[in-house]
């Protein structure tokens, strides 16, 4: 099954160029829309398995279209992708329910990749932008508990995780590790699942909080 996307971005070109870079990689652009009322209104026709939506746009900024579509429908990935990398329009892009957060300049194979695993229900964002959701990531309370479970990983899963910190992916984990992809995703795996998480996203969060991000 191809999946199904609905680009709303009101820059023509953009939206065409990113139109057939996602044709290409066998993703089926089912709508692609210039303004966010349109695009509110395709989606009620319609059924993507994820929007691709821009953040400034003239009639209907992009968070306004995220609320409105997520008071539609709370679970379809919405995924804002922008040229900001204002921490302001992160925070309230994910606090009002964004499945991601991309800048326009990302690698094409890389998009399509972040657009798999937020079907897999990933929150993905920015490789740049990961350490700035240390100040929106909630429940300090928990702190000494995260403490306690950051205790349980391995040396192997200390080092993943000081790596997924700085935005690697797992082929590059793996190529600075000497170790196959499958073995980086195994230990991901084990990381998320001991430090009761949903997401790498996270996993860097709670990294760069507790200083476990290495140092250049």
């Amino acid at each position: 099954m191809k999946i199904k996307v609905t680009i709303i971005d009101d820059h023509t070109l953009f939206r065409e160029g990113l139109q057939r870079l996602l044709v290409r990689h066998d993703i089926d652009v089912i709508s692609s829309v210039s303004n966010g009322e349109e695009g509110i209104k395709s989606i009620e026709k319609i059924e993507p398995d994820i929007i691709l939506l821009d953040l400034r746009m003239p009639d209907i900024s992009g968070i306004e279209v995220l609320k409105k579509l997520r008071e539609k429908n709370k679970t379809l990935p919405i995924v804002m992708l922008t040229t900001s990398d204002d921490e302001k329009d992160l925070i309230e892009a994910l606090r009002n329910g964004a499945s991601g957060y991309l800048l326009k300049d990302m690698e094409p194979d890389n998009l399509v990749v972040a657009l798999k695993d937020v079907l897999k229900g990933e929150t993905i964002v920015a490789p740049n932008l990961v350490q700035i959701l240390a100040k929106f990531h909630q429940g300090d309370d928990d702190e000494i508990n995260i403490s306690n479970l950051i205790s349980t990983l391995t040396p192997r899963e200390n080092e993943i995780l000081e790596l997924l910190a700085e935005g690697q992916s797992n082929k590059l984990i793996a190529k600075n590790l000497g170790i196959s992809d499958g073995t980086v995703k195994l230990h991901v795996k084990s990381i998320l699942r001991k430090l009761d998480i949903h997401s790498r996203v996270e996993a860097a969060v709670i990294a760069v909080e507790h200083g476990l991000k290495k140092k250049n």
